[in-house]
C-alpha cells in the first residue's frame, strides 16, 4: 500500500485527494495544507515551505507528491523534490509554458501551433498609435505576463477600452510586458492530457464557464463551473490531438521534456482550433469533472508518467456524463466578505452521483465558515448533462450560505435555455421570418396529394397523387463538402440542386417517381440570406423534378457549429405501383445488355475533399480562372449544379427500355455501377468511348490521381449509367438526345470472372503527358537578396 500527499488547498486538490482515495493501492491520502476537508492536514505542514514538505514527506514515506496550483509547480517544486520522492508535476523550466505567456506564444509560433496574432508591448510603446495599427481586429485581448491566478486577462472590444486596459495596468507595473492579442470568436474547449514526456493520453474534452455572471458575462474567474465530456467534430478531434503532439515533441526537442498534465485552453474557431493559454496543471474546476470520469486507478496514471511508461497502460473513461457547478462568496472576483457560516454541507450522495469539493472554506469549534472566493464545488455524475445539472441545482438551494451565490447556467451550451431564447443565440423572430420568405416558393412546388408546408408534419394522399396499390421508395443524402467551395465563393444559388439531385437520382434507380421532398439546414448561426438563397434553390430543384418540397428543419445551434458552420441534408420520398418491375432488374439481365452513360453536369457533389486538397496543395484559391478556360473561375465549375435525371429518364423507366439505373455518386463507376448487377455479371466499360470534362482532367493532373482512383472517385463526366437491352441501344440514347443532353454507348455486360467493373483504355482517357497544364505541384518560393533587391524585383514584374 501507498501513500499519496496533494499540494494545495483547493476543490481541485479535494477532488485529486477523493480520486486517490478510490485507489485500492493508496493506504493513506493527505492534502498539504488542505482546507476543511477531511484529508487536510491544515497548519501542521507549512504548505508554503519547500523543505517543510520534503521533511515530512521523508520521515512519513510518502510514496507520491501532487503538485496542484501553478505557484508551487512554477517555483519548481518538483525539482526540489524528486531526489526524495516521486512527484508528478512538470519542471520548472518545462511549467514556462504557463508561468511566460510570452514564452508560451513564441513556443507556438516556433512550433507551429495555431494561436491568435499577437504583440508584446511595454509602457514605453506609443500604445495609442500601436492599437489604432490593429483596428482590423475584431477586438483585444489583453493578457498581463506572468501567473495571475486566473484573472490576468482582459477583454476590450474597442481600442479605447484597450488603451484604458493598458495604462491601468503599467500604472501599477511600469517595467512589465503584456501581450495584446487578437479576440477570436468561437467557443472555449479546455484540452487536458497526461504526458510523461514521449506519449500522451487525452482526458475527455471540458469546457469551463469562467465569466462571473450568466450568459458568460462579467469579468473572468477562475472558474465558476464546468461539463465534461465535450463532444466534437471528429476533425476538430484531429486537430487538437496535433497541437498536443507538437506540444510535447516541442518542449523534449527544447530540452524541456513535459511530465504530468497538460492544459491546452482552446478556441473552437471557423477555421479550426487555436491555443489561447497553456496550464502546467490540473484545471479548476475541470478537475471536479474529469476526474469524477475517470475509470483507471490515478495512482498507476501518475506513476507511468512520472517513470516514463504512460505508453504501457490504458487509460479509460467513462461514457456518462459530469457536471460541476461553483459556489462563491458574493463580491467575487472583487472584495467579499469572510467567515461567513455555511450549513446543510453533506460529502457526498453516492445515490444521486454527488461529490462536494470544498475550496475556501474553514473549519472552527463552530463549524464551517467560508475563507475564500470560490468557497466549493458541487459535482455531479449522471447518465445526460440534464440529469446531472439538475441534481447539482436541487441540491445547491439545500445549503445554507446566505452570503453565496453561483451560476445558474452552467452547460448552457449543451441545454439551451427556455426563456428567452435568443439569448443563447438563437433567433426565433428570424426564423420565423426565413419561414416566410420561402413560403410562395414551397408552395409552387405542390403536386396532388401533398400538403402544404407549415404544419406539424406532411400529409402524402397517394391516392390522389395517382396510386393505387404503391411501394414507397425513400431517399436521404446530403451535399458534403462542396458546402466549403460554395462558403468560400459566397455562391449557393446552386447547392439546393445538389441536395435534391443527390435524393432524387437515388429514387429514380429504382424506377420510382419522387412525390416529396425535405430538407434539413443546420448552422451556428442563422443567415436568413442566406438560407432563403439554399432553400429557395431546393424549391427550384424540386419543381423540375417534379416532386413537393413539403417541409424540413431550419435549426440554430450555436456551441454546436460556429457561426459560419452549416451543413445541409435531405429526404426525399418517391412512389412505384407493385404492379410495375423494381428496378434493377437483375433477373433478366444478360451478356447481350449494353451500358449507356449519361453526361453528368461536372463533379456533382462526391470528391470534394480530396479537391479541396488538390487545390490547397497547389496554392489555388476557388476564385482563380481555369487554365482551360479563363473567363471562368474554379468555383464556376466546381459549383455547377447537380443534373437532375427524373424527367429526363422516367419515360424510359415506365417504357420498360431500362434493366437498371446506377447513379454515379461518392464511389465512381468502380463502386456504383455493380451495385445494379447480377453477382455473375460485369461491366465492361470502354473509357474512351465519351469525351471526359477538363475539369477531371485537371484534378487527375495536379494531383496527381491516378486514373484508376480517378474512376474510384468521380463520375468523370457520366451522372447515371443505364443498364439497356441491346435492341434498344439506339431509341435510348436518340430519346435522350432529344431532351438536350448526352449520351454514349459506353459498353457491355459480360460473364465476371473477377472484378465487378472492368474499365478498357483507361490511360487514354487521361492521357497525362499531353495536357497543357501544369503537372507539378506549386510551392512557395523565398528569394534571398542582398541590398535593395531592385533587379530582383525587376526580374518579379516581368515574370508576374
Amino acid at each position: 500500500m501507498v501513500k499519496v500527499v496533494v499540494l494545495g488547498s483547493g476543490a481541485r486538490e479535494h477532488a485529486l485527494a477523493y480520486a486517490f482515495d478510490q485507489s485500492n493501492q493508496v493506504e493513506k491520502v493527505e492534502i498539504i495544507p488542505g482546507n476543511s476537508c477531511k484529508y487536510s492536514l491544515g497548519s501542521l505542514i507549512n504548505g508554503d515551505d519547500v523543505e517543510d514538505v520534503r521533511r515530512y514527506c521523508k520521515e512519513n514515506k510518502i510514496d507520491l507528491v501532487v503538485i496542484g496550483p501553478e505557484k508551487q509547480i512554477c517555483e519548481g517544486w518538483e525539482d526540489e523534490l524528486k531526489a526524495d520522492v516521486r512527484v508528478f508535476a512538470p519542471s520548472k523550466s518545462a511549467s514556462l509554458l504557463e508561468a511566460s505567456k510570452t514564452f508560451a506564444k513564441e513556443f507556438m509560433i516556433k512550433n507551429g501551433i495555431p494561436t491568435a496574432r499577437f504583440h508584446t508591448v511595454a509602457a514605453r510603446d506609443d500604445l495609442a498609435a500601436f492599437l489604432q495599427k490593429l483596428n482590423d481586429w475584431k477586438g483585444y485581448v489583453i493578457k498581463e505576463d506572468g501567473l495571475c491566478a486566473g484573472k490576468g486577462v482582459t477583454i476590450c472590444k474597442s481600442v479605447n477600452s484597450a488603451l484604458e486596459t493598458l495604462n491601468e495596468i503599467f500604472s501599477v507595473k511600469a517595467d512589465s510586458h503584456v501581450i495584446v492579442e487578437e479576440f477570436l470568436e468561437g467557443y472555449e474547449v479546455s484540452a487536458l492530457c497526461f504526458t510523461d514526456g514521449k506519449d500522451f493520453k487525452l482526458l475527455p474534452f471540458s469546457q469551463d464557464h469562467k465569466a462571473v455572471g450568466e450568459g458568460d458575462t462579467g469579468p473572468n474567474t477562475g472558474g465558476m463551473g464546468a461539463i465534461a465530456p465535450l463532444l466534437l467534430p471528429l476533425d476538430i478531434e484531429e486537430k487538437i490531438e496535433d497541437i498536443i503532439t507538437k506540444t510535447i515533441n516541442g518542449m523534449a526537442k527544447d530540452g524541456r521534456t513535459y511530465k504530468g498534465v497538460l492544459y491546452a485552453g482552446l478556441m473552437i474557431t471557423s477555421t479550426g482550433p487555436k491555443v489561447l493559454e497553456y496550464n502546467c496543471r490540473f484545471g479548476d474546476p475541470e478537475t471536479q469533472v474529469l476526474l469524477r470520469l475517470l475509470e483507471s486507478d490515478l495512482y498507476d496514471v501518475c506513476v507511468a508518467c512520472c517513470d516514463g511508461c504512460l505508453d504501457q497502460i490504458s487509460v479509460k473513461f467513462s461514457k456518462k456524463k459530469a457536471a460541476a457547478v461553483v459556489v462563491a462568496s458574493k463580491g467575487y472576483p472583487g472584495s467579499f466578505k469572510k467567515d461567513v457560516p455555511i450549513q446543510n454541507l453533506i460529502q457526498e450522495d453516492t445515490s444521486k452521483g454527488l461529490v462536494i469539493y470544498h475550496a475556501g472554506i474553514k473549519k472552527d469549534s463552530t463549524g464551517l465558515k467560508s475563507c475564500g472566493g470560490r468557497v466549493l464545488t458541487v459535482s455531479v455524475v449522471g447518465d445526460s448533462f440534464f440529469d446531472a445539472l439538475r441534481i447539482c441545482y436541487e441540491f445547491l438551494e439545500t445549503i445554507q450560505f446566505e452570503n453565496g451565490f453561483w451560476r445558474r447556467d452552467i452547460g448552457h451550451h449543451v441545454i439551451p435555455r427556455a426563456v428567452d431564447y435568443s439569448d443563447s443565440g438563437v433567433d426565433i423572430s428570424e426564423g420565423n421570418q426565413l419561414v416566410d420568405d420561402i413560403k410562395g416558393s414551397c408552395a409552387a412546388t405542390k403536386i396532388p396529394g401533398t400538403d402544404a408546408i407549415g404544419g406539424f408534419g406532411a400529409i402524402l394522399n397517394l391516392d390522389e397523387a395517382g396510386y393505387r396499390n404503391p411501394s414507397l421508395v425513400i431517399g436521404m443524402d446530403g451535399v458534403g463538402t462542396k458546402l466549403e467551395i460554395a462558403s468560400q465563393a459566397n455562391k449557393l444559388d446552386g447547392l439546393g440542386y445538389d441536395l435534391v439531385g443527390m435524393c432524387v437520382n437515388d429514387i429514380i434507380c429504382h424506377g420510382a417517381r419522387p412525390l416529396a421532398f425535405l430538407d434539413y439546414y443546420v448552422t451556428g448561426k442563422l443567415n436568413r440570406k442566406d438560407a432563403v438563397t439554399v432553400i429557395k434553390s431546393i424549391a427550384n430543384a424540386c419543381l423540375e423534378s417534379g416532386c413537393a418540397l413539403v417541409g424540413g428543419e431550419t435549426a440554430e445551434m450555436p456551441g454546436v457549429y460556429n457561426k459560419e458552420q452549416w451543413d445541409l441534408a435531405g429526404c426525399c420520398i418517391g412512389a412505384k405501383e407493385k404492379s410495375e418491375a423494381t428496378l434493377p432488374l437483375i433477373e433478366r439481365m444478360n451478356e447481350e445488355d449494353v451500358l449507356i452513360g449519361v453526361e453528368s453536369n461536372g463533379v456533382h457533389s462526391n470528391g470534394f475533399s480530396l479537391i479541396r486538397r488538390i487545390l490547397k496543395q497547389n496554392g489555388i484559391v476557388v476564385t482563380s480562372p481555369c487554365p482551360w478556360k479563363m473567363d471562368q473561375t474554379f468555383a464556376d465549375e466546381l459549383l455547377r449544379p447537380t443534373k437532375l435525371y427524373a424527367k429526363l429518364l422516367m419515360d424510359l423507366i415506365k417504357g420498360g427500355l431500362v434493366k437498371g439505373v446506377a447513379h454515379i455518386t461518392g464511389g465512381g463507376l468502380v463502386e456504383n455501377v455493380p451495385r445494379v448487377l447480377p453477382k455473375h455479371l460485369a461491366a465492361v466499360i470502354k473509357s474512351d468511348a465519351w469525351e471526359i470534362p477538363e475539369i477531371f482532367k485537371w484534378i487527375q493532373s495536379n494531383g496527381p490521381v491516378e486514373p484508376k482512383e480517378m474512376f474510384r472517385t468521380f463520375n468523370c463526366g457520366l451522372g447515371m449509367v443505364l443498364v439497356v437491352p441491346n435492341e434498344f441501344k439506339d431509341i435510348v440514347i436518340e430519346r435522350i438526345y432529344a431532351k438536350n443532353t448526352n449520351a454514349w454507348c459506353i459498353g457491355s455486360l459480360r460473364r465476371r470472372t473477377e472484378h465487378a467493373v472492368v474499365l478498357e483504355k483507361q490511360e487514354a482517357a487521361f492521357p497525362n503527358f499531353s495536357l497543357n497544364y501544369l503537372k507539378r505541384r506549386r510551392v512557395n518560393v523565398a528569394v534571398l537578396i542582398s541590398g535593395t533587391g531592385e533587379i530582383m524585383y525587376r526580374v518579379f514584374q516581368e515574370i508576374f
